[in-house]
């Protein structure tokens, strides 16, 4: 990154998708850190089905990243995608305080899913297309930031909430509406299109024909490592288990999210300075450990500190990832590159949870957090180097310094 880079401001779309990120996530997360007491205490539900839903979820959301990313780019435009998924979103929320049975709240997971789903490659590529190829990691590291926070805000709220009403969670899944609906008025009043979504000139087509081998080697390694790591709700569980009382979870999570916060801002600078591999593979060795010591975990004390470490696992890999998937492709296909980097996560997301609550169940914790560990391990020898990015023969790369919307 240049010294003028450094210094100019973030575009106004990455401001404007981080308050919104902001916003939406203290919605989401005051809900998201008492789903399992919810299914489990209330609904009387457990942790295979806890892993069903959760997986599935995701992995729903995931096939609409692919979709919605590469139908962006075929219409050339963005925002409805992205505004619309967040309507969903708030809308499935407000149904959530009317669950009474664990598959009504698996629909609902779903159908929240579904607004993500919707709305994040779409996001993503308006990010990338609105900032400089040298500051994009500065700029998903914002994005990631701000979201972080409002995670790290909705349960400070939920707690106070609880603290006040104890034990009335549905009223709180409904209060949750209120941010969601802030952020739909939001973006649509202040999102602009970014000048260069132009539309593809090719045929709108769920391929991977377009992107080189270095993107698809990306794309394995994405697989292999979401194969071992399931929900963090099963984080949760076992906070629980080693005694974290009921009240101290969304403080729990407010922690975890400040420290993913300032981690991301400072980490997603660094992947512009040191490259984006590097600050990957950081992560991924740090979540294998971290995951070890969860399963070796005795004490209340060390659920706090594992917490905080599993927060560095996040900053280093989230905005390094998605600088390197602007870096591997073609400028008229981000939204579709990003929509198959969503697909693989969620992919294995599925398999994955239900495959950890299955050996949390029936093996206990060394089984399913030692198994998340090995596939992090097999993941780091898969991820490519970014030397082969294979362009499209015909395909000019893209302008070191473009940028398209700076005000």
């Amino acid at each position: 990154m240049s010294d003028e880079q450094e210094k100019a401001g973030l575009p106004r779309n990455v401001k404007l998708l981080g308050l919104a990120s902001l916003v939406n996530d203290i919605a989401s997360e005051m809900i998201y850190p008492m789903i399992p007491v919810f299914l489990i205490g209330v609904l009387g539900g457990n942790r295979v089905q806890l892993g069903l839903i959760e997986g599935a979820a995701d992995s729903v959301a995931s096939l609409l990243k692919l979709w919605s990313g590469g139908r962006s780019d075929r219409v050339g435009r963005r925002k409805g995608f992205v505004v619309s998924g967040y309507l969903l979103a708030t809308v499935a929320r407000g149904l959530l305080g009317m669950v009474t049975l664990p598959w009504q709240l698996f629909m609902i997971r779903v159908g929240d899913r579904v607004g993500k789903g919707i709305r994040t490659s779409p996001r993503d590529a308006m990010i990338a297309d609105s900032t400089a190829p040298g500051m994009r990691g500065r700029a998903f590291g914002f994005h990631r930031a701000m979201d972080h926070l409002g995670a790290a805000i909705g349960p400070v709220l939920a707690a106070v909430f609880l603290w006040a009403w104890p034990g009335r969670l549905r009223e709180l899944f409904l209060l949750a509406v209120v941010p969601g609906i802030v952020v739909v008025g939001l973006l649509t009043l202040g999102l602009r299109e970014p000048g260069t979504s132009a539309t593809s000139r090719e045929p709108f087509r769920m391929t991977l024909v377009p992107f080189g081998r270095d993107f698809r080697r990306l794309l394995f390694a994405l697989v292999v490592f979401t194969l071992g790591n399931a929900s963090d709700a099963f984080l949760l569980v076992r906070a629980g288990e080693l005694g974290v009382p009921e009240f101290q979870l969304p403080i729990l999570w407010c922690v975890f999210h400040v420290a993913k916060s300032a981690g991301s801002m400072v980490a997603g600078r660094a992947s512009d300075r040191l490259g984006t591999r590097p600050l990957i593979l950081a992560g991924w060795a740090v979540y294998a450990l971290i995951y070890l010591a969860f399963a070796m975990a005795t004490a209340v004390w060390q659920v706090w500190a594992l917490f905080l470490g599993y927060s560095l696992f996040y900053a280093l890999t989230e905005p390094a990832e998605k600088a390197m998937v602007a870096e591997l492709v073609g400028g008229e296909r981000k939204g579709l590159a990003f929509g198959w980097y969503n697909l693989s996560i969620g992919v294995a997301a599925l398999p994955s949870s239900l495959i950890f609550g299955i050996l949390y169940q029936m093996l206990g914790a060394w089984a399913a957090f030692g198994f998340g560990a090995c596939m992090a391990v097999a993941a780091a020898l898969i991820l490519p180097t970014g030397e082969n990015r294979n362009p499209r023969p015909g395909e000019e790369p893209e302008p070191a310094g473009s940028t398209v919307l700076r005000n």
